[in-house]
């Protein structure tokens, strides 16, 4: 648990750079619907709708890269850049070997399986990014210190991080060669099991839709229902103007029931987050999962919000995701239909409303209502119920809020605030530097590996005016600085 915690901490900067993306993809389909809808862009109104679509698509369709370099440096030991560059050298890697073209060249009777070559066509997702960043990581807190030969010793230390990493990323490559068109073909035939399910084989997709996120999958099951992988095709043939006696079943089915969701159902979730968030850390869950529920409302790009909690608080993902499977099997029994090309959002809701398949859709009002009551009230109960970690109520909110607000009064009362002089006290108080071990940092502390506990001198480190000292183990020290604390271990970096 620890270590996905981690996960998702590293996972906050890459997230961060998301919600822009969907703010602006929002306002250019707003302004150039033929982005979506196809046909002609003319006019400065739509080519600056056009060109807002494209900024925002640059990042969002490249997620899976901010990932890898995200994940590489967040769960590197000091957030070395190296441990980034080593991901993006495995991300090379493992995508250029399990494209399609090379699969098919090692391999040439996969070009004959569709489902197999559709897996290998899938590479390019946010599983194989944080993948990637894991083995970048890896790599350098392992070897970022290895010892060379005098003959190789130019790769030591730090340079031979990215070679590792490339080694490692072949083995990986041969396992995955084998085993992701296993994988991705097994969520196809549940695809096809599940079609034959009507209203709860809907709610079973809308679960394992949301479920697979972090791993990409997903790919494999739209595959099945939104495009004509076995003949269903439930976007293809809603945007192709037809009805539902012109399919074999209630044709808009497997979209609907991701409107209610996505546009009233996250801001609700997003509410009972900032709601619940520690007081001090409030504004901090306001800008993250605020901005993200306006992007999940406007178009429907929900990655922001749900990667900002899906490894803090996994339960509470799992959670979301049986919200989706109830609402869509009630959004299919209500004969609420609406369709989207890029998602289930409001700007998707008003073109595809005019649609010959759209039926009903006046009902999201009252089905928005309801998804936004039933998703603050469950998230809001289970992150108190259970403690669980979302924005703004991590380990290290807890209990210092009231420590770091003091700290910073003592601060103004002072009218010094110098980030040098407290990393040279600090420093100094933990016995100097050549008893520090490692130095690292999170939201609001700074946590420190020491050598000898006995040199560490408390009141010293006090005379920082930070806002407490914990001592977790034997030669472990945290140190509470609040908000601030980056400019601080910068300090200290520097003084190291």
């Amino acid at each position: 648990m620890k270590y996905l915690q981690k996960l998702g901490k590293s996972l906050m900067l890459p997230v961060a750079v998301l919600p822009i993306c969907g703010i602006l993809m929002g306002i250019g389909y707003a302004l150039c619907p033929a982005t979506m809808q196809g046909g002609e862009i003319t006019g400065i109104i739509n080519i600056i709708g056009f060109f807002l679509v494209k900024a925002g698509g640059a990042l969002i369709d490249n997620m899976a890269l901010l990932f890898v370099i995200g994940v590489g440096v967040g769960m590197a030991d000091d957030h070395d850049g190296t441990a980034g560059l080593a991901a993006f050298a495995s991300w090379l890697m493992i995508t250029t070997l399990l494209s399609v073209g090379t699969v098919t060249t090692l391999l040439p009777d996969v070009a004959e399986d569709t489902a197999r070559t559709l897996a290998f066509e899938k590479i390019n997702n946010p599983f194989i990014g944080i993948l990637s960043g894991i083995i970048g990581a890896a790599c350098y807190n392992r070897f970022k210190s290895v010892k060379l030969p005098d003959w190789l010793s130019f790769f030591s230390g730090k340079r031979c991080v990215a070679i590792v990493a490339g080694i490692v990323s072949i083995i990986v490559s041969a396992i995955l060669l084998f085993t992701w068109p296993v994988v991705f073909g097994a969520l196809i035939s549940v695809g096809n099991a599940i079609a034959k399910m009507g209203p709860l084989g809907a709610g079973i997709y809308a679960f394992l839709n949301r479920l697979l996120i972090p791993t990409g999958l997903h790919h494999a099951l739209n595959n099945v229902f939104w495009f004509d992988t076995i003949g269903l095709g439930d976007l293809t043939h809603f945007w192709a103007g037809e009805i539902s006696g012109d399919v074999s079943w209630s044709l808009g089915m497997y979209m609907s029931g991701f409107f209610p969701c996505m546009m009233f159902g996250v801001p609700g979730a997003a509410l009972a987050m900032i709601q619940t968030a520690k007081e001090g850390r409030r504004k901090v869950a306001i800008g993250l999962v605020a901005s993200a529920a306006v992007c999940s409302f406007v178009c429907g790009v929900t990655e922001p919000f749900e990667f900002s909690f899906m490894f803090l608080a996994p339960v509470l993902y799992l959670i979301y995701s049986l919200l989706y499977g109830i609402f869509t099997v009630i959004t299919v029994l209500v004969g609420f239909r609406a369709g989207f090309s890029f998602s289930a959002g409001a700007t998707d809701l008003l073109f595809s409303s005019s649609l010959p398949a759209a039926e009903n859709t006046w009902m999201i009002l009252p089905l928005g209502a309801a998804a936004f009551v039933v998703f603050y009230l469950v998230f809001r109960f289970a992150i108190l119920k259970f403690d669980l970690k979302t924005p703004g109520r991590e380990d290290d909110d807890r209990d210092e809020k009231e420590k770091i607000m003091q700290n910073d009064k003592k601060k103004g009362a002072s009218g010094s605030e110098s980030y040098e002089e407290a990393a040279r006290l600090i420093v100094e108080g933990l016995g100097g530097k050549e008893n520090i071990a490692s130095l690292d940092n999170c939201i609001t502390r700074l946590r420190i590996e020491i050598k000898d506990a006995d040199k560490v001198d408390e009141s010293k480190i006090k005379a920082a005016n930070v806002a407490g000292i914990m001592r977790p183990g034997k030669t472990s020290v945290q140190i509470i600085i609040g908000t601030k604390v980056q400019f601080v271990a910068d300090e200290i970096k520097k003084v190291l």
